[in-house]
């Protein structure tokens, strides 16, 4: 086999070689064609927990309340307590402002906000507090036992900080919001601080998934 020959099928064989990877790139980019892209969020996505998943408490009119009670809104549940002097009405501030620039879909959106204070946190006190941000929002007060199956339920901390009276006492409280899609899935863990327009983006991104 002379020195000619031996070149000539190597070169059939390279050229052979790149149009079968050709082909292979071309396969790829049709199945990512074909694949639906995974939606980026900014909070921490926990689809699939295996916690956190539904709840039974009253609202403040005595109501028994669920998850699929609001089936088809984006749920986005949050701990804390009326007399919380800044992390609390910050976080309501923003869900209101969330809503807002939702626009229409803005009643897509649904928030609950389960006090760690049912001692204080009367249903007239709850429906005051909701309506000073958005009387859409929904208000839930569990017993002192719920309150305490919850809190292992959804791994969320809360402790009674004695005051200078009785009455005076705060609470130390989880001030992270859970999110979930309109099918009642838990998809986020929304850490305190992260901002309205990063809300804004996970509510729209789960709307459309």
């Amino acid at each position: 086999m002379t020195h000619s020959m031996n070149k000539r099928r190597a070169l059939r064989l390279i050229a052979r070689m790149a149009a079968w990877a050709g082909v292979a790139a071309l396969a790829g980019v049709n199945l990512a064609a074909c694949t639906k892209s995974k939606p980026s969020f900014n909070a921490v996505d926990i689809t699939g927990a295996d916690y956190a998943k539904d709840f039974s408490l009253a609202d403040a009119d005595g109501k028994a309340r669920t998850l699929a009670d609001f089936k088809g809104k984006v749920v986005v549940l949050f701990f804390g307590y009326a007399q919380c002097p800044d992390v609390c009405p910050t976080t309501m501030s923003e869900m209101a402002q969330v809503k807002q620039q939702l626009g229409a879909d803005g009643d897509k959106l649904q928030v609950l906000f389960v006090t760690v204070d049912p001692e204080r946190d009367t249903p007239a006190v709850m429906k005051a507090y909701m309506g000073a941000f958005d009387p859409a929002f929904v208000a839930l007060i569990p017993t002192t036992e719920q309150l305490q199956a919850l809190s292992k339920d959804f791994k969320v901390y809360y402790k009674k900080v004695e005051g200078k009276t009785p009455t005076s006492y705060s609470m130390d409280h989880s001030a992270a919001s859970f999110v979930y899609d309109p099918e009642g899935r838990l998809r986020l863990y929304a850490r305190y601080g992260a901002g309205v327009p990063a809300m804004v983006s996970d509510v729209k991104a789960l709307l459309k998934s």
